[in-house]
């Protein structure tokens, strides 16, 4: 708690539990806010304020950051962020497992997973820095940390995917990966699990990343592999990102199929050896189901499967596989084919591999949302009202000064993003105030369109966007641009 410096303020905050976001107990005081800024913390009954918020048995604590989402384009569209202000969310980082909305221009499909951001005519940005601007010129509901992704580049720069990138094509990577950087992308991500990348060896991959060294930039990654041969596609990440010193985070570590149930153990505990010579991380979403674009491979591992939009069939989405088939009379793998391209939900993942990760002390809430499926998962609209109220509060998890500083200091630390996950005096006011007893995901699988409950207030940059349940319409969210 520091000295009161100032006599007056727009917004106080009063008689909050107040958790910082650094991982420290939580406390109790007051919490003043002027113009974009925290200007006070503690005892602050001399204090005026042109508005006073009465916070009595609920909990102040920094605005939540979504480390990983596929938000590019719902930040551009008017309403389509309430499932991340209505659990708490103030800022998103975009770009990630190798798909972004620039640098690029598409006059054809976006070939899978290119599509899970939308249509060819939203791929319209072919410089980084136009996206940037787009973000900027009408705000946002909530703060955007933008990467740049491989898949995207790759596009940009070939005729086709299914192979490696030549010289002269890694040389014209190279230079859109700059122009990013030039621009504020906070990293470059990959996603090597999928086909339009697959092809890419770890060579490529760590041509690209020589264009962040010493940039501040962060490289994330969608392993090639996270089954069987989860322990190669580590090493593979590790030693990739220790060859030029760029920081490391893994994306939505999980352990998938049931032949791979457990090994969380195993691969936790090379998180632990590749930390104490390299800067690595991970973040984690907080279920056992997946969601991607159709997959032959993710088909034959998954306990069950549900559809979440089909272009050629549309009238499945929310549905399972199964009864799809029975119903058409076929066998799921021809029912499956026959609703490509689409996207699905898979059930490959085991509950304590989900919470072993979430415990792990370096990981971090992202909820891998997808906003435009049709029937999206339920992470959606959940994932950090989940983290509070089932996992911390009713499973007993970790404390809940832990599970803050996962969602809000720890992400802000990984991403470098200066000033933001922490309450403290001089940090942006991205707030969020929620009722610790009554806080809960409500998004299920069969109805997942359901804001959480107990989330009182959400404050971006020091307006509210979020009062009494409802969005405001405000949009005073930033392009947070890395800093040169």
């Amino acid at each position: 708690m520091q000295e009161q410096s100032h006599t007056r303020c727009d917004t106080a905050f009063r008689n909050a539990t107040i958790v910082d976001g650094t991982g420290a107990a939580g406390f109790a005081g007051d919490v003043a806010v002027t113009g974009d800024r925290i200007v006070a913390i503690g005892d602050l009954g001399g204090m005026a304020a042109a508005r006073e918020v009465d916070c009595a048995g609920q909990v102040l604590a920094p605005g939540f950051i979504d480390v990983h989402t596929h938000d590019d384009n719902a930040l551009l569209m008017r309403d389509a962020m309430a499932p991340k202000i209505t659990q708490g969310v103030t800022t998103v980082v975009t770009g990630n497992c190798g798909i972004s909305l620039a640098p690029i221009t598409l006059k054809r499909p976006p070939v899978p997973p290119l599509d899970l951001l939308g249509a060819a005519e939203e791929f319209r940005f072919s410089s980084f820095d136009a996206y940037m601007c787009a973000l900027e010129a009408d705000g946002a509901p909530v703060n955007a940390a933008p990467m740049v992704g491989h898949t995207t580049l790759r596009a940009a720069a070939m005729d086709g995917l299914d192979r490696p990138a030549s010289d002269r094509e890694i040389a014209a990577m190279q230079a859109l990966v700059h122009e990013c950087i030039e621009a504020g992308a906070v990293g470059l991500s990959t996603g090597l699990f999928y086909g339009p990348a697959r092809e890419a060896p770890r060579e490529e991959v760590a041509a690209l990343l020589e264009a962040l060294a010493g940039s501040g930039a962060v490289y994330t990654t969608h392993m090639r592999d996270e089954g069987d041969h989860i322990v190669d596609s580590l090493n593979e990440s590790f030693d990739t990102a220790a060859r030029t010193g760029v920081p490391l985070i893994v994306s939505h570590h999980k352990c998938s199929g049931r032949e791979n149930f457990g090994r969380s153990r195993e691969t936790l505990a090379m998180f632990d050896q590749a930390r104490a010579h390299q800067p690595v991380a991970l973040d984690v979403y907080p279920y056992a189901a997946s969601s991607t674009v159709l997959l032959d491979d993710y088909m034959k591992k998954a306990d069950r499967i549900m559809i979440a939009w089909s272009e050629p069939h549309g009238e499945v989405s929310g549905r399972y596989l199964d009864e799809i088939a029975a119903e058409w009379g076929c066998e799921q793998g021809e029912a499956f084919q026959r609703m490509k391209p689409g996207g699905a939900i898979y059930f490959v993942m085991d509950e304590e591999d989900v919470r072993r990760i979430l415990s792990y002390p370096h990981s971090m809430i992202g909820s891998d949302g997808l906003p435009h499926d049709r029937h999206p998962h339920p992470r959606l609209w959940g994932a950090f009202a989940r983290v509070l109220g089932h996992y911390t509060r009713d499973v007993g998890l970790f404390p809940l000064e832990t599970a803050v500083h996962k969602m809000t200091g720890l992400s802000a630390e990984k991403f470098g993003l200066a000033n933001r996950g922490v309450i403290r005096e001089g940090a942006y006011a991205d707030l969020t105030l929620f009722d610790p007893a009554r806080i809960i995901d409500r998004a299920t699988f069969e109805d997942p369109a359901q804001p959480a409950a107990g989330i009182e207030m959400v404050m971006v940059n020091g307006v509210a966007v979020l009062e009494g349940g409802k969005t405001t319409g405000a949009r005073p969210g930033r392009a947070l641009r890395r800093a040169a």
